[in-house]
């Protein structure tokens, strides 16, 4: 009598049992792949309807007429400068200045508080922190009009803030991701001191200006013609050409203004700070940073770059991520740009910036700052920062300053 093993009908049922549970173990690992490359590639894409509290207050101490406030120590509270830290659902913030006492062991970190404004910080335990530390413009102490610009989606609201004895160049500030149009206002007293009027936008799916249809980030592709639109309401108030302020995002966005808008002739110059000059670069450091293996990145990247992909991401079309790739196309650049990045920045890498330079030193000024985190450049070193714009831009203004002539009839 045949054994178990020697019955054929019995060795090609365990056979196909074997390839069964093979074919599901690999259904499963392609299944769970899919699933992340999924989930990250939509996060990329999609707003977020609010800011996470990931920093404990942990005390705040009364020193004289003045406050101290102990925190957790972070990456981002243990780096020297001026910040704020939000708390109350983003009512209220806390400005925050120089370190006063760092203790490793015990992971916390001593501040001194320079302003709290819109709440009381000694009933707060958690909040976020961030480097827009003026969350309105009266926080500057200048004037602000409340203006609305006509964007493809609908209007949106925008600050102008007049310079006095303007020139005819306005400044345009364009926030980045997940950021909103106060992250520009650090910026105006330079454009101020060179005469700039200052323009700080809002656009499309940034929580103050309307939705898009599809309520996704297009990451610069969609976005730039928000900026034209702002561009259209500058020439209309009586600017002869602007001057692109661009944070992360912001910066892409600003380089796809500079490319495709049809009023991109008005376009004088670009400052960036800390932009996204490849985003196929920024996706790869990102999924390295959240511990997702390299091919499961790039399959997130090709779910929003693929028509297909639009089913799993909500975007009403794919995202072309090499036409926002500018090391490829550093030489197509032809606006006059200064890029101010950290080389300590931990969200967007700052390598393509330079490779940029490099390739484009006709164009593009690369400014390096160490030690500042994402987009902060101004945090650590605000006098550096100010200095390095006013240095780089007056040239370019300096048509508007010189002498006018006329000549004498005859």
């Amino acid at each position: 009598m045949a054994t178990s093993a020697q019955q054929p009908g019995h060795w090609v049922k365990w056979g196909i049992l074997g390839a069964g549970a093979a074919g599901a173990a690999a259904f499963s690992v392609v299944t769970a792949t899919s699933a992340l490359a999924a989930y990250f590639a939509r996060r990329v894409v999609t707003p977020e309807k609010s800011r996470a509290d990931d920093v404990s207050i942990l005390a705040v101490i009364p020193n004289g007429p003045e406050l101290q406030v102990v925190l957790d120590a972070t990456p981002d509270t243990t780096v020297e400068g001026r910040y704020a830290i939000y708390f109350d659902g983003g009512r209220a913030h806390a400005v925050v200045g120089r370190i006063i006492a760092y203790v490793p062991r015990e992971g916390s970190i001593t501040r001194e508080v320079l302003e709290v404004v819109g709440g009381d910080l000694r009933t707060a335990t958690r909040g976020w922190w961030s480097g827009s530390v003026y969350a309105h413009p009266q926080e500057l102490g200048l004037d602000a009009e409340d203006v609305t610009i006509e964007l493809p989606v609908g209007p949106a609201p925008a600050w102008l803030m007049r310079a006095p004895n303007a020139l005819a160049t306005w400044a345009i500030m364009v926030h980045g991701r997940g950021a909103t149009r106060s992250e520009g206002l650090r910026a105006v007293p330079a454009a101020h001191l060179l005469g700039m009027n200052a323009l700080l936008i809002s656009y499309r799916n940034d929580g103050d200006a309307p939705y898009a249809p599809d309520r996704r980030y297009g990451l610069g592709v969609t976005e730039w013609r928000d900026v034209e639109a702002a561009i259209d309401y500058a020439v209309a108030h009586g600017a002869k050409d602007v001057v692109l302020f661009g944070y992360s995002m912001g910066g892409s966005i600003s380089l796809q203004a500079a490319d495709l808008a049809r009023n991109r002739r008005h376009i004088l110059a670009m400052v960036l700070d800390a932009p996204v000059i490849n985003w196929v670069n920024v996706l790869a450091h990102q999924a390295q940073l959240n511990r997702i293996p390299d091919y499961v990145g790039r399959y997130s990247q090709l779910m929003l770059s693929h028509p297909v992909g639009r089913r799993i991401t909500g975007l009403a079309a794919p995202v072309d991520l090499k036409s926002m790739d500018w090391v490829s196309r550093a030489v197509e650049l032809r606006t006059p740009t200064l890029v101010l990045h950290s080389v300590d920045d931990d969200f967007v890498p700052y390598e393509p910036t330079s490779e940029l330079a490099r390739r484009n030193p006709e164009m593009v000024t690369f400014e390096p700052f160490s030690k500042a985190r994402h987009t902060k450049e101004w945090n650590v070193d605000p006098e550096r920062w100010d200095n390095a714009v006013e240095g780089w831009l007056r040239p370019r203004l300096a048509r508007y300053t010189l002498p006018r002539y006329t000549l004498p009839r005859d």
